[in-house]
C-alpha cells in the first residue's frame, strides 16, 4: 500500500461536508484510499448489474437501504440517478458529516450532478495517479526513474507496465467511451493519442489533427474534451497578460501519464527512453505532472499554464497560486547555464512571478540568482518550494 497525499485532507473533509467526492482516472487508486480512509463505511458499487439494476428502479430507496451510517459509492457515473438521490438523502439530515464518498472516473454528466445536486453539500478531491514522493512510501518502495518511465498507476508500477496499458486502453476505448456518449472507432482512437505522444508537448491544432485523422476539427475537439475529463490528456493552457508582447495563444497537449506516453511509442526501458527523441518532452511532462499532483494536495486553488512569445521566450509551467505565480522551467541536461538564468530573469517581471526553479536531473539545489534557484528532481520530491 502506498500512503497517497490527499488522505489527509479527505478525512478533514468528511468532517466538514455531508458527502466527499472523489474524482480521477480508473486504476489511480480510489476505492483503495476510500476504504483505507473510512474502514467502518459499506460499499457500493454502481457498475455491478445487480447493483446498478437496483439503483436505476430507484436510487433513493435503494441508497436508504444500503445506508448504515454511512456509504462509499463507487463509479457513480454508471447510474446519474445517485447524484440526485444523495441531495434529499443530506437534506434529510444536514448535520451529519461524512456520511457519503463518492467515486467517479470524472464522467462529465457525474462532474455536472455533483455541481448542480451537491453544491454546498459536498467538497471535491481529485486523486490522480502516484506523485514520485508518494511511490517512496510503499511496502516495496519505488523510485522516481521507474514512475518516470512506467507512470503513476500502482499496478502499472508493480508489474509489466506495456502490458496493464494495452489492456487498460482496450478496455477505455471499447467500453469506457460509449458509456461517455462518444461513438468513435476505438482504432481512431488510439491514433489520435498515438499522435499526440510523437508530437507530446506541443501546441494543440485540431485542424492539423483532423487532417491527419479524416475527420473534422470539430470532432477532434470532441474527442479531446473527453480524454482530457478522463485525465489521460492534459492541455496546459497559455497565461496572458498585458505586457505589450506577442503570445502564443494555442494551448500545450500533453498525455498525462508518462507511462501510456512511453507505451504509445514502445518504449519499455529507461535505456531505450534515454535513446528517444522524444525523452525531453517526456521528463517535461513527468516533472509538471509529479508537480501539480502534489499541488493539487499543498494549494488545492492553484492553477497551471506556460509562457511562450513569439519570438520563442518560454517557461515550461506557471503556478498561479491565489494572486502570487512560480516559474519553473524543466531541463534534461544541467539547467544552471547563464543563458537559462538570464532568460528566466527576463520573464519574471512579465508574469509577475515572485520566485524560478530549475529542475533538472543533477543533484543538490544551488541559488543562482536573487529570486531563481536549480535543484535536482530527488531535492525537490518534497514539492517547488513556496
Amino acid at each position: 500500500m502506498f500512503q497517497r497525499l490527499a488522505s489527509r485532507r479527505l478525512a478533514d473533509f468528511a468532517r466538514r461536508f455531508p458527502a466527499v467526492v472523489i474524482l480521477g482516472p480508473r486504476q489511480a487508486g480510489k476505492t483503495t484510499l476510500a476504504r483505507l480512509t473510512f474502514p467502518g463505511l459499506p460499499y457500493l458499487d454502481c457498475e455491478d448489474p445487480r447493483t446498478a439494476g437496483f439503483l436505476r428502479d430507484d436510487a433513493g430507496f435503494a441508497l436508504q437501504q444500503r445506508e448504515r451510517g454511512g456509504l462509499i459509492i463507487d463509479e457513480a457515473q454508471a447510474v446519474p440517478a445517485v447524484i440526485s438521490a444523495l441531495r434529499g438523502l443530506i437534506d434529510a439530515d444536514r448535520r451529519r458529516n461524512g456520511r457519503f464518498v463518492v467515486l467517479g472516473s470524472a464522467q462529465p454528466t457525474l462532474v455536472r450532478g455533483v455541481a448542480e445536486s451537491l453544491a454546498g453539500r459536498a467538497a471535491v478531491v481529485e486523486l490522480g495517479p502516484l506523485a514520485a514522493c508518494e511511490a517512496r512510501t510503499g511496502e516495496a518502495p519505488v523510485g522516481w526513474k521507474d514512475i518516470w518511465l512506467k507512470g503513476g498507476f500502482p499496478d502499472a508500477v508493480r508489474g509489466n507496465f506495456r502490458e496493464w496499458w494495452e489492456a487498460y486502453l482496450r478496455l477505455f476505448l471499447e467500453r469506457d467511451l460509449p458509456q461517455f456518449g462518444v461513438a468513435a472507432d476505438p482504432l481512431l482512437m488510439r491514433r489520435l493519442m498515438t499522435m499526440i505522444a510523437h508530437a507530446q508537448g506541443g501546441l494543440f491544432n485540431a485542424s492539423q489533427l483532423g487532417a491527419a485523422l479524416g475527420v473534422s476539427y470539430h470532432t477532434v475537439q470532441r474527442y479531446i474534451d473527453v480524454l482530457e475529463q478522463t485525465f489521460l490528456v492534459r492541455r496546459l493552457r497559455p497565461y496572458f497578460r498585458n505586457v505589450g508582447k506577442r503570445l502564443v495563444k494555442a494551448p500545450k497537449l500533453y498525455l498525462r501519464d508518462t507511462g501510456l506516453l512511453h507505451h504509445l511509442l514502445n518504449i519499455s526501458t529507461l535505456d531505450e527512453l534515454d535513446a528517444h527523441p522524444v525523452r525531453g518532452a517526456s521528463w517535461e511532462t513527468f516533472v509538471i505532472e509529479d508537480v501539480m499532483r502534489r499541488e493539487a494536495v499543498a494549494h488545492p486553488d492553484s492553477q497551471p499554464y506556460f509562457w511562450r512569445t513569439a519570438t520563442g521566450a518560454e517557461v515550461d509551467l506557471v503556478i498561479e497560486r491565489a494572486d502570487r505565480r512560480v516559474a519553473v522551467e524543466v531541463k534534461t541536461a544541467r539547467g544552471g547555464s547563464a543563458r537559462a538564468v538570464r532568460s528566466l530573469r527576463e520573464a519574471l517581471p512579465d508574469l509577475d512571478a515572485y520566485r524560478a526553479w530549475i529542475v533538472d536531473q543533477a543533484p543538490a539545489i544551488e541559488r543562482l540568482a536573487e529570486n531563481i534557484a536549480r535543484g535536482g528532481f530527488e531535492e525537490l520530491l518534497e514539492g517547488v518550494p513556496a
